[in-house]
């Protein structure tokens, strides 16, 4: 162990892998913290986590759905001797009307931020909107390959991030100065529609995918239908209302102010997924 070992939670998730791959291509010294990683962690066994965080300076956490555990953790991890930590929340936390605020998923960002705000560590938040890989290895992406997108979207769209940029992001303020007590809002440079965003899969792949927009009690209903939990469902709907009213269009500068760059287009997100193979 070092005490310039730098903890990534969730280091086989989305974001989390990434971010352990940029580091390790940096040089730094990386340990992966998850059921499945070089570290076991659980959210859920309160008993592996001074494991996973014992001997680092810093750390990466994607916080965990449903319960109200980033609290604790920060606490544990400042009293570990952790003195940097860079945590992703969400779009929309301090936007009133945004989402369902009694949504698990919510409260835990807001708890999180504000445990991550009233810290002693040097801190960093990161506030992405939808993913562009949520259609290439997220809940997108069987429907993707089915051809039909099934969503209560309307019309309304979203400004798409790669999660190649959130992973920079992340890897600036856990490596670099200038990122304490920041909170970095990120997007991608233009919103698109659902219907727009398959078609410039469609255009990548040949495929046909169409979007076929519903109602959310409909769209509810046929997640419940395939066995999801009625409350879990009714929140999934609900975290897809802010496309459909709109509050997903807006442009965010994080990229910019922390990159010095523009962030990568939908269009070029679309092209490496298909270059790499992502819809077969």
């Amino acid at each position: 162990m070092t005490e310039n070992t730098i903890v990534v939670v969730g280091g086989t998730g989305t974001t989390g892998r990434r971010v352990a791959a940029r580091l390790r291509d940096m040089g730094a010294a990386v340990r992966v913290a998850s059921r499945s990683g070089e570290r076991r962690f659980d959210w859920n066994d309160r008993g592996t986590w001074d494991h996973a965080l014992e001997g680092a300076r810093a750390a990466y956490v994607v916080p965990f759905d449903g319960a109200l555990l980033t609290r604790p953790f920060v606490e544990r991890a400042e009293a570990l001797g952790v003195r940097r930590l860079v945590l992703l929340s969400g779009r929309g936390v301090d936007v009133p009307g945004y989402a369902d605020g009694s949504g698990t998923v919510g409260a835990g960002h807001i708890d999180g931020e504000s445990a991550v705000r009233g810290s002693g560590l040097a801190w960093t938040i990161l506030r992405p909107g939808w993913f562009a890989q949520n259609f290439s290895e997220g809940f997108f992406r069987d429907a993707v390959l089915a051809g039909e997108l099934r969503l209560p979207a309307a019309g309304g769209a979203a400004s798409f991030v790669d999660a190649a940029d959130i992973a920079d992001v992340a890897v600036a303020a856990l490596t670099g100065d200038g990122h304490e007590g920041r909170t970095y809002e990120l997007s991608g440079p233009r919103a698109l529609t659902i219907a727009e965003a398959v078609a410039e899969i469609s255009a990548v792949t040949g495929r046909t995918i169409r979007y076929v927009p519903l109602s959310p009690e409909t769209y509810v209903a046929e997640l419940i239908a395939q066995g999801w939990p009625e409350r879990e469902a009714g929140e999934f709907a609900g975290a897809v209302a802010p496309i459909r009213s709109g509050l997903d269009a807006h442009l965010s500068d994080g990229v910019r102010r922390a990159l010095s760059r523009e962030p990568r287009d939908f269009t070029t997100f679309a092209r490496a997924a298909a270059t790499a193979g992502a819809w077969g």
